[in-house]
């Protein structure tokens, strides 16, 4: 189940021909059930769950010795709490995959394809997938079927919309008029991500492609991290939640279906479309297991003049390639690497005289998106190195290759890490969005000198995002817990007249040993404030712990929600310019909400949706939730959508972005 999802255009889980059609496995069955598959051989008791009496699919091993498929386990522990063969006590959590061994034993399992009237393929069961999304002329002819009919809007897939938000969604609906005049959209549908092009030599875009996909994620610890950081909420002007970076070696990240940009419409049937920042994140850390209902782009299809529909793979191209070893152990000569600014498995080199390299159709810097239909999006070498060793004879790669294009000052596509993301403050005056402020405290106290203040700080203008100088834990033997003022997650300002906001993180801890040895300590913070009353749903969890349970070593690495820092104000920004290109007319490829709304005044410019195969999502600096506060060097406070949308257009081939980002909300 690590394979790609199937493409399905924009369709609902209960139109005509819904995804049970057109499943991995390409047989009806409920979403909640295992794959079907037709085996062609017997197939050991060994290998065979006992509560569907099927081959295992995704098997998992309890902790009496028993071994069942995900899907039949999970929905059994939902009204049991025992092992269904020997009746001990069991929960979903004690359970783990079982071996790769194992894995691979149910893989290689010989299987007809389905759709066997027209189409007498047999394959291996890892296979079939590919097969069917590659190969099968009737599977082919479905999904055609299924693109053709009318796609629901964004807005019925995700619930009602919540008031307030920017109709930038109505994207997922058809194709955008290419009329402007005709049937005027409320400000922010159209958007450059979106634009079609009146150029006749350009391929026209037909459409966003985008789907619902339901992804099950499973915590071994109740306290496991998911690896996500997200941002958006219905008290924001993004108003969906939605995925900003998926965390290296994270759950999310191994399991390779999440990406960033996904919209997480449903967590355990609880609906995210009018929900705050903070209620999402407490559904979001719901113990053991949980099902997201996600809205995934997966990037434009074009039509060229013909009619034809293809995918839109500019800059970089997808290719498909298979390498046939002489026998099972023989190597590929394929080196394997990870690269710090960007996820996912890339080929550093081929060894001379390997098969890749007398093959000759991967080339080092391809990145890895998948071998033998095991999603790598997200996955490192090593699990690449296991699908290749567990693999037989045949391997197939998915691989993406960037374009051979040139970017300022000569470099290829492949950009180098910068090191470090913000470069100077930022000089563009503007206010917080609606609903966000701040207030300054200062707090005066006389003191022992060997007293400690009684504070944790992280951040500091060294650390990735460019982070103020915050509070992570007041503790209770200090002083200031006492006063009781300073509160977690307040920004250090000063410390006896001291300036601590453009310092690093060393200098920031050195200058608060020096000042707090005196014994008169003046402290001035900055705390952010929302109108929401529920943005402190997840402070208040920890913030009435027990004294002593302050000490953990959890409330130490606390780091704030995201929402905590929109109220800053501007003058401690940090920002960058992101220089963009693009060689055509094609999409710039993001979409904004914000700009001045009557009901809301003027809200700053986000970032909502990075689209797949664009300059945008190939560059890779660009996030959603990212601040826009100029063009080109020209503020953008005091603009709305209709003029912000047309000067982005007008910008043939190059525009600069001077973006201000916060680290999404870590879950």
């Amino acid at each position: 189940d690590l394979s790609f999802p199937v493409e399905l255009v924009g369709m609902s889980r209960n139109s005509p021909t819904s995804a049970l059609e057109l499943t991995e496995c390409g047989q009806q069955h409920d979403g909640l059930e295992s794959h079907l598959y037709e085996y062609q051989d017997d197939v050991d008791d060994e290998l065979v769950c006992h509560i569907c009496l099927q081959p295992l699919i995704r098997p998992m091993d309890t902790p009496c010795g028993h071994t069942y498929c995900f899907h039949c386990l999970s929905n059994f522990l939902k009204e049991q709490d025992f092992c269904p063969v020997d009746r001990q006590r069991l929960q979903l959590h004690q359970c783990r995959p079982s071996s790769l061994l194992v894995r691979n034993l149910l893989d290689k399992l010989t299987v007809m394809c389905p759709h066997n009237t027209e189409c007498q393929q047999q394959m291996q069961r890892c296979e079939l997938q590919p097969h069917l999304h590659n190969r099968c002329p009737v599977f082919r002819r479905l999904r055609e079927e299924a693109e053709k009919r009318k796609r629901p809007s964004w807005n019925e897939l995700k619930g009602r919309k919540s008031d307030g938000e920017s109709s930038g969604d109505a994207k997922h609906s058809a194709s955008l008029s290419r009329n402007p005049t005709r049937d005027q959209p409320e400000p922010g549908l159209i958007n450059p991500a979106y634009e079609e092009s009146e150029d006749d030599n350009t391929p026209l875009r037909s459409s966003l492609v985008a789907e619902a996909n339901v992804v099950e994620l499973f915590r071994e610890e109740p306290e496991e991290e998911l690896g996500l950081r997200i941002v958006g909420g219905k008290d924001t002007p993004l108003g969906n939640i939605v995925i900003q970076e998926i965390v290296r070696d994270s759950l999310a990240a191994r399991d390779g279906r999440l990406a960033p940009g996904d919209h997480i419409l449903e967590v355990n049937d609880i609906s995210l479309a009018s929900v705050p920042h903070a209620r999402a994140m407490a559904v979001l850390r719901l113990p053991s297991l949980l099902k997201l209902t996600v809205m995934q782009e997966k990037g434009f299809k074009t039509r060229d003049p013909h009619g034809n529909t293809t995918s839109n793979h500019n800059p970089g191209t997808v290719l498909q390639v298979t390498l046939m070893k002489s026998q099972r152990s023989e190597p590929l000569g394929i080196k394997l690497i990870r690269k710090s600014d960007e996820s996912g498995v890339f080929i550093l080199d081929l060894l001379s005289g390997g098969l890749a390299a007398k093959d000759g159709k991967l080339r080092n810097n391809d990145k890895v998106l998948a071998i033998n239909g095991h999603d790598l999006r997200h996955g490192t070498p090593e699990s690449a190195a296991q699908i290749i060793q567990g693999s037989e004879v045949r391997v197939n790669f998915v691989v993406m290759r960037p374009a051979e294009t040139q970017e300022e000052g000569g470099s290829s596509r492949g950009r180098r890490p910068e090191p470090q993301y913000f470069r100077r403050r930022s000089t563009y005056m503007k206010d917080p969005p609606g609903g966000f402020s701040s207030q300054e405290k200062t707090v005066s106290l006389k003191k022992e000198p060997r007293l400690s203040l009684g504070i944790t700080i992280a951040g500091g203008r060294d650390c990735r995002s460019r982070l103020p100088v915050y509070i992570t834990s007041v503790q209770p033997v200090g002083c200031l817990h006492r006063d009781g003022t300073i509160k977690r997650g307040d920004v250090l300002l000063s410390i006896n007249g001291v300036d601590l906001t453009q310092l690093t993180y060393s200098e920031a801890v050195s200058v608060l040993k020096a000042q707090t040895a005196q014994s008169q300590v003046v402290l001035r913070v900055i705390q952010t404030l929302s109108d929401d009353s529920e943005e402190d749903i997840e402070s208040a969890s920890k913030d009435d712990l027990d004294p002593l349970e302050e000490l953990r070593d959890d409330t130490l690495n606390w780091t704030p929600l995201w929402t905590r820092w929109l109220g800053l104000p501007s003058h401690m920004h940090w920002c960058r310019d992101i220089v963009l290109q693009k060689t055509n007319n094609e999409s710039w490829g993001f979409s904004i909400v914000g700009g001045y709304e009557e009901s809301h005044g003027q809200q700053p410019f986000f970032i909502k949706t990075i689209v797949p195969g664009t300059p945008a999502h190939f560059d890779g600096r660009l996030k959603c939730g990212d601040e826009i506060v100029a063009v080109n060097g020209a503020t953008t406070v005091g603009m709305n959508n209709s003029s912000l949308i047309p000067m982005l257009k007008l910008q043939k081939n190059k525009v600069t972005l001077t973006v201000v980002s916060w680290p999404g909300s870590l879950v």
